[in-house]
């Protein structure tokens, strides 16, 4: 995991992991396809991918953007003392709102950026709750890596995507255990799987692309 801090293509910015910028040319073609004005964001950590929307995908779609950051910077399994990607979470957190300023200081055009610190499972029923006001044309899931978490995730956001909308889940093969002792319960890839089962009738999986991150399409209410 490089620490991308003081790299020209990024000046001002305080990024010390990089786990979304070998996605760029994927989520490059799904932005310059499909434009989405509304966004949200469950799992955010520094900024990156927020910041990469702020300053790539809003300068392509027409009108107002607005992207929804949910996540309560305290971090998952995986970033807890000892874990694979061991961090002190309000360092993270303060990184965050400086590198989301900063994009949208840079933004070509302004960009309405929500920030809700807050359980996904309460940020997602609030939204919920909000009804016709609340439906977004990419949703993008990375938040805590457990199976139980991530199937919470993708059920109770499924409604609010619009159809012809984009699900992005991160992490699709991503395990913190070693290959032959993986923990089914602490991977994303079975919650992914049962969700998509499920929904087989409403979500399509983009052809074609690679299975780090599955990219899917909302198809039916």
């Amino acid at each position: 995991m490089s620490d991308m801090r003081g790299t020209t293509a990024e000046v001002g910015y305080d990024f010390t992991r990089d786990w979304f910028s070998i996605y760029a040319p994927v989520w490059k073609r799904i932005l310059d396809q499909e434009q989405p004005r509304n966004l949200l964001e469950i799992g955010s950590f520094e900024g990156r991918s927020a910041c990469h929307i702020i300053e790539y995908g809003a300068a392509l779609a027409e009108g107002q953007v607005s992207l929804t950051c949910v996540d309560t910077w305290e971090g998952s399994i995986e970033h807890r003392q000892g874990g694979p990607a061991e961090a002190a979470m309000s360092d993270v957190e303060r990184r965050f709102d400086h590198n989301t300023r900063l994009a949208l200081s840079k933004a070509a055009k302004p960009v309405g950026l929500r920030k809700l610190k807050l359980k996904s499972q309460y940020a997602l029923a609030g939204l919920i709750t909000a009804g016709a006001t609340e439906s977004f044309d990419l949703i993008y899931i990375d938040g805590s890596h457990e199976a139980p978490d991530v199937l919470a995730d993708a059920t109770m956001a499924f409604p609010l995507l619009r159809v012809g909308g984009t699900m992005i889940f991160d992490d699709y093969l991503w395990s913190m255990d070693r290959p032959g002792a993986q923990d089914v319960l602490r991977m994303p890839k079975p919650a992914i799987d049962a969700f998509m089962n499920i929904y087989q009738r409403k979500m399509v999986v983009y052809p074609g692309l690679p299975l780090r991150q599955l990219y899917a399409r909302k198809i039916a209410p």
